[in-house]
């Protein structure tokens, strides 16, 4: 009995860790899913159910919950956290701005969906990352890219996918497939000063934000033409991800598969909601566009050791492996644009690295000149992670021994020395061994 209960505890204990290790593994996956009502949960069920398709574990919480907290134990119990909640003024329990904010400066990711009416604890919380919600009954007007459903109002606007970011780790396929996007909501205005801040989507040139209930502008509006955001993006500088998107309806079953009919006759069986909406997703949720570097090495170019110095003048051999986490599995990365620097306060030298099937390479010659040195690598390209790598090397000068006998550029002074011993030798030959043979007047 002793030993089936020894046998017992080891299996509970190995059961504990194996289950503990695959949250570790799954751990970047756990969601908590905020909402204003349940009844978003079914009128956005097919954006949820990509989610779970996708391995996210979601959450789903009311964002007035009392209980309602993200931190446990002084850890966070969640990973990402998507806000369909933007009637919502205050949350509840232990969620605010200040609390979001230091979500984020953790490297937590956040998805935020806007509407006609935002709470403060949003606006807040968007004003923190450099965006500004228009004021609450506001509206996204187009009078020329409307959908033939709209109210009268013209708030149902199309958006062309000729607005939408070029970069397909953010946006996937949605801009190759040309459909173009339904959004109803609020627009935003972003900081130009914030160069963390990527503009996904813009309305059209004839787009504007005002109260569709005013027949008549009484101020000018909040913002005109393309510089009214549907869809923006932020990276922060520790790669933390924040998406905040106008239109809560724009995650929606009905935009996700209602036919699009523009005023201007244009027709598509389907927008291109879903397909931006998801990529999105996984582009904030750091399922896509991250990267990692391991195995660095360098090494003398002659016999590939590494000392423990390197002298001025040696040739040497750095690479690193760099890899691309795409949907659960870390792929090597195909780029080539990643350039290697050599850095003693200034670079030295500037060299872009061969990519071999994820492994970057780079060879050059020490600098002659001697110090303390880095390898540098520091990628920073839209919808990656942010990729900084220093590693610091010294370099000596030459020792005594290893100095030219003979320097080429220094024959002439040879030349000048050698003639010069040469001239004195044949001087004093001639002063010691010259006999004079003129003859002596002789005194009477």
């Amino acid at each position: 009995m002793a030993r089936l209960s020894i046998v017992c505890i080891g299996l509970v204990l190995l059961a504990t860790v194996w289950s503990s290790s695959l949250n570790i593994e799954g751990s970047s996956k756990r969601v908590l899913v905020l909402l204003d009502n349940l009844a978003i949960r079914e009128s956005h069920s097919y954006y949820f159910k990509q989610l779970r398709d996708r391995g996210f574990e979601i959450t789903f919480r009311s964002s007035d919950d009392s209980s309602l907290q993200i931190v446990k134990y002084g850890e966070y119990i969640y990973d990402n956290i998507i806000l369909f909640a933007p009637g919502t003024k205050e949350f509840g329990g232990r969620l605010d701005a200040e609390v979001l904010t230091e979500f984020i400066d953790a490297g937590g990711n956040i998805l935020i969906a806007g509407s006609n009416t935002i709470g403060d604890a949003i606006r807040e919380f968007a004003g923190e990352c450099g965006i500004e919600f228009a004021d609450d009954k506001n509206a996204v007007i187009d009078h020329l890219n409307y959908d033939a459903n709209d109210d009268g109002q013209h708030t149902l606007i199309v958006a062309s996918p000729d607005n939408l970011l070029t970069s397909e780790l953010i946006t996937g396929q949605a801009k190759r497939a040309g459909l173009p996007f339904l959004f109803r909501g609020i627009g935003m205005s972003s900081d130009p000063e914030n160069p963390l801040l990527l503009d996904v989507l813009t309305g059209s040139s004839s787009s504007y934000t005002a109260n569709p209930d005013e027949k008549s502008l009484a101020e000018y509006p909040i913002t005109v033409g393309k510089r009214t955001l549907l869809i923006s993006v932020l990276q922060a500088r520790n790669n933390a991800r924040v998406g905040f998107v106008g239109s809560l309806d724009f995650f929606s079953n009905d935009f996700f598969d209602s036919a699009v009919r523009s005023n201007d006759g244009k027709k598509s069986d389907k927008s291109g909601n879903e397909e931006l909406a998801v990529s999105l997703t996984d582009w904030i949720f750091k399922q896509r566009g991250v990267l990692r570097a391991r195995n660095i090495r360098h090494y003398l170019k002659k016999d590939k050791s590494t000392p423990r110095f390197y002298t001025i003048k040696n040739d040497l051999v750095f690479n690193v492996q760099f890899d691309e986490f795409v949907h659960g599995k870390w792929m090597p990365f195909n780029g080539t644009d990643v350039q290697l620097e050599f850095v003693r306060i200034d670079p030295f030298v500037r060299a872009t690295m061969k990519n071999k099937g994820g492994q970057l390479e780079a060879q050059f010659c020490v600098p002659d000149t001697y110090g303390i040195y880095k390898f540098v690598i520091d990628y920073n390209r839209v919808g990656y992670t942010h990729l900084f790598s220093a590693t610091q090397v010294s370099v000596h000068p030459l020792r005594h021994t290893e100095y030219e006998r003979f320097i080429t550029s220094a024959f002439p002074y040879y030349i000048s020395s050698f003639s010069m011993m040469a001239g004195a030798f044949l001087l004093s030959f001639i002063v010691l061994y010259h006999r004079d043979d003129t003859p002596k007047n002789k005194t009477e």
